[in-house]
């Protein structure tokens, strides 16, 4: 779960690298690091801590040269420190490696290497790497790499350099992310387009068990065997500014206000111009093979899990289908009972998660169909999946999601919505009313956010607490899991999600005195029982903050605070309601003083167990 990029041609390497680390740091900054074959030979510079560290050190001492490879850290094997921090060398400083992965066999490795007489200085996986090549080295830096490669068991993505071939960069993609960038003599590796979107537009996506060498004049493309491989060129036509801030002090906010395009761009050609039916032309499901399917899985982790929550009751209550949500991490070590006869959905904001890559191969091997709902088109999910469902919510940079998983939403809608139509299960005029109540939720996104100060003002009295609760009922509650994980995973104040029913089965025991509760009441046909459930937790001296359809004027009487979200039917709810649950989690943050952007020990994309 760490960033690599590369860089091969005629300019200084430093600066390229820098700014790819840059685009980058989501995926990990506990440390950073360059090495680049300078006129002395190979050189490297690294340093725990944000990049603006290595950049200060990089000051005093430069590294000119026009061939490197750079790392940014989140930590896995050993604690952030500079000895720790990527890239690694063997003894001879010969040899250098950027890695994000595990390699789950290094000990053993390790331990081979160590008898041997090669010494050790970190307490990494990836430094067995750089040791394991030096040693296979026998004049040809792609055989060796080769060779290691078939050594290892786990998953990475490596970018690997030797003194003895300074005009080569080696890189190879096994179950973590790496793309190459083809420029005009010059070429580029990186963990995600963005690191290197400033320089080129046209890339190869590696797949599983793929590599590339590197030249100043070239590209090639191999299988780790050894077998060249001929493929075209990817254009991105992403503008680069949507992988910067664009005036907005931090990009989780500028990708908050970003929600509405997002939502459009999703919705896009997928509805039908009269607005009388959805077309998703990229799920192939027949009509006779969804009227065979018995059951669903949506399988997910953190913030797309909770988005799944939100699937499980769309796709039950428009199409009549039984639905199980699990954490991808716990999916296949349970036995799942997976049949021909089960769809499985996976939703994974990278498309390269691990935990749910491995739940959608445990699927297929299972003999079901799946469906990948992902925010990058080309990413592993994307490729192994049978059907995919691309949210465009494009780059998001901010380690806590937002549009992508309001654009998750918004798939999930879109495919309910399908299903139905296709099973017949609501009347056209049902689903007539509610596209066109989803034709309406980008504006009505927009009205939220011109109220944001609101919510600021009660996020700077929140910030104040250290203990805090959510109570919902029905989607309600699933919004709330989602709301809890964004205000913890940011602002560091413990915060609980509960079904507002289950209260008095224990819960009710956390509650006292002016502790603060925010409660979902959007859902009209559980507005009584939510209502009760507030009165409990008031009784008992909680200070409660609501978020209510406008107009509720009965639920301001049991409440101290509420917000008001415009008015759309039940079933789309979550779509709104979450934003001043974002917004709340992003101002508690900022008056806390916390870094909101890089919240502590996460990182943006976990491509590892």
């Amino acid at each position: 779960m760490c960033g690599i990029v590369g860089y091969v041609g005629k300019r200084n390497s430093q600066r390229i690298l820098l700014d790819g680390l840059k685009k980058l740091e989501y995926r990990g900054y506990d440390s950073a690091g360059l090495a680049v074959f300078t006129s002395s030979g190979l050189a490297v510079k690294k340093a725990q801590g944000r990049l603006a560290v290595l950049e200060s050190k990089l000051e005093q001492e430069p590294l000119d040269g026009t061939i490197g490879i750079g790392h940014t850290r989140w930590a896995t094997h050993g604690k952030p420190s500079d000895v720790n921090s990527h890239p690694h060398t063997d003894n001879s400083m010969k040899f250098s490696v950027v890695h994000n992965g595990i390699i789950e066999n290094y000990m053993t490795l390790k331990e081979e290497l160590t008898a041997k007489g090669h010494r050790f200085v970190s307490e990494t996986d990836t430094e067995v790497i750089s040791h394991l090549i030096a040693d296979l080295y026998e004049g040809d830096i792609v055989k060796a790499v080769q060779q290691a490669v078939k050594k290892m068991t786990g998953a990475f993505a490596l970018g690997v350099l030797t003194e003895y071939e300074p005009e080569k960069l080696v890189a190879v993609r096994l179950a973590s992310p790496l793309i190459i960038g083809v420029g005009d003599g010059e070429n580029f590796i990186g963990s995600d387009i963005p690191a290197i979107l400033e320089y080129t537009r046209n890339v190869y996506i590696l797949n599983d068990g793929e590599m590339a060498v590197l030249t100043q004049n070239g590209v090639d493309l191999r299988t780790i065997e050894g077998n060249f491989i001929s493929r075209e060129t990817f254009y991105v036509d992403w503008d680069l500014m949507t992988a910067e801030k664009a005036g907005f002090d931090h990009f989780m906010l500028k990708e908050i206000y970003e929600q509405p395009k997002a939502y459009r761009d999703t919705m896009g050609s997928r509805i039908e111009a009269s607005g009388e039916r959805v077309v998703l032309g990229e799920v192939k499901l027949t009509p006779q093979q969804i009227w065979d399917i018995h059951n669903i899985h949506i399988v997910a982790c953190g913030t797309a899990y909770h988005a799944g929550l939100v699937g499980k009751s769309v796709i039950e209550q428009l199409a009549r289908i039984p639905v199980e949500t699990d954490v991808a991490s716990e999916y296949r070590y349970r036995a799942p009972i997976i049949t021909p006869n089960t769809l499985v959905i996976v939703v994974s904001q990278s498309g390269e998660t691990a935990d749910t890559l491995a739940a959608l191969r445990e699927a297929r091997r299972c003999g079901a169909r799946v469906i990948a709902i992902t925010n990058v088109v080309g990413s592993s999910v994307a490729r192994e999946a049978d059907d995919v469902i691309v949210t465009w919510a494009g780059p998001e940079i901010a380690v806590a999601s937002t549009k992508a998983y309001t654009s998750q939403l918004i798939s999930f809608y879109l495919l309910g919505l399908h299903l139905a139509q296709t099973l017949g299960t609501q009347d056209a005029a049902y689903i007539r009313e509610t596209i066109q109540a989803l034709q309406k939720l980008p504006e009505q996104v927009e009205q939220i956010l011109t109220h944001a100060e609101d919510i600021k003002q009660y996020a700077e009295q929140i910030a104040e607490h250290d203990d805090l609760f959510f109570i919902g009922r029905g989607s309600d509650y699933a919004v709330a899991q989602e709301g809890s994980l964004k205000l913890k995973e940011i602002s560091y104040i413990h915060s609980e999600a509960y079904a507002a029913g289950e209260l008095k089965h224990g819960t009710l025991a956390l509650i006292e005195d002016g502790i603060p509760v925010i409660a979902l009441a959007t859902q009209e046909h559980l507005l009584e029982k939510t209502v009760s459930n507030i009165k409990e937790v008031k009784a008992r001296g909680a200070e409660v903050f609501a978020i209510a359809l406008e107009g509720n004027h009965e639920i301001a009487k049991s409440v101290d605070l509420v917000f008001e979200i415009p008015r759309t039917v039940s079933l789309l709810a979550p779509a709104l309601s979450v934003i001043p649950l974002q917004l709340l989690a992003y101002y508690a943050s900022l008056a806390r003083g916390n870094d909101v952007d890089k919240p502590r020990n996460l990182a943006k994309s976990v491509t590892v167990e």
